[in-house]
């Protein structure tokens, strides 16, 4: 994997993390979802629509754009649904150790791409500190309440599936059209698609603004931004090893589950994301 798209892949990691405990703290996730999406798709449209006008052939693109745009929803439907019942520090690894394990598997039909010893080495290593991430018992009093507890999991599960499923959409995608206007029509289908649903609770949506409205801004700088950065990432290595070093974020959500959010010991979290950091070196000295 080369130094610039291992780069691109880091920052979007921390990025990512971040954001997720943002939209774990809210008060109604999947509104707090929807809202920074929009938002940020605001911003990005522009910019989009500049580049889409140069593109030699971006209708070539679209239907992958379509594509993305109903798994993106299910993911956030799904996200939102894991975080309101399950911790942060499991919910997330089961996720994005689900997309890990399953995107090199599907690529390699798909896209004739077949991992090096050591890239397969590291995935195997990404998601064996993943799995033992996601086996830590729920820790603090409030969770190990929390009769939805086995729900959380089940939601991110297939939040995980979704994961795989538009990380191949996408790779395919921006092969066709370039990531800038790509992810900027993706914003917009995803928030004209999630509109009905969210504006259905229009009392819902209000709380949140006026509770979180600082916070939603912070994350609608960070969400799109950290998965334009993969989707460029896409251009410059393979889809296996992309997806897997993105999965550094585990690393930064160990810290955060535990000291910010409380949500257990620090020492367990940071062995099993030492262990996916370890894959995540193999995957980027991994050479054809």
């Amino acid at each position: 994997m080369s130094g610039p798209a291992l780069a691109l892949v880091v920052c979007a990691a921390i990025l990512h993390a971040v954001w997720n405990a943002l939209a774990k703290r809210a008060d109604n996730q999947f509104v707090f979802l929807w809202c920074s999406v929009s938002l940020a798709t605001a911003l990005l449209l522009p910019l989009g629509l500049l580049r889409l006008s140069a593109e030699p052939a971006p209708a070539s693109g679209l239907p992958f754009v379509a594509a993305s745009v109903g798994i993106h929803a299910l993911y956030f439907w799904a996200l939102g649904r894991a975080y309101r019942h399950g911790d942060f520090s499991r919910v997330y690894p089961v996720a994005r150790g689900l997309g890990v394990a399953l995107v090199p598997l599907v690529a390699l039909p798909l896209f004739g791409e077949r991992l090096s010893w050591l890239g397969s080495l590291g995935v195997g290593f990404v998601v064996l500190g993943i799995v033992a991430l996601s086996a830590l018992p729920a820790a603090t009093p409030r969770s190990m309440a929390r009769a939805g507890a086995g729900a959380g999991t089940a939601w991110a599960l297939l939040t995980g599936l979704t994961i795989a499923a538009y990380s191949l959409v996408d790779k395919a995608g921006v092969a066709r059209l370039h990531p800038m206007p790509y992810i900027a029509l993706m914003g917009v289908g995803l928030s004209v698609v999630l509109a009905p649903v969210v504006l259905a609770d229009r009392p819902a949506l209000g709380r949140e603004w006026r509770r979180h409205w600082r916070t939603i801004l912070v994350a609608s700088a960070m969400n799109l931004t950290s998965y334009l950065l993969v989707l460029f990432a896409f251009r410059l290595s393979k889809v296996g090893y992309v997806v897997a070093s993105r999965e550094l974020s585990i690393l930064f959500s160990a810290f955060i589950g535990s000291l910010w959010l409380a949500e257990g010991r620090l020492a367990p979290r940071l062995a099993g994301a030492s262990v996916v950091l370890a894959g995540v070196v193999c995957v980027a000295l991994a050479r054809e």
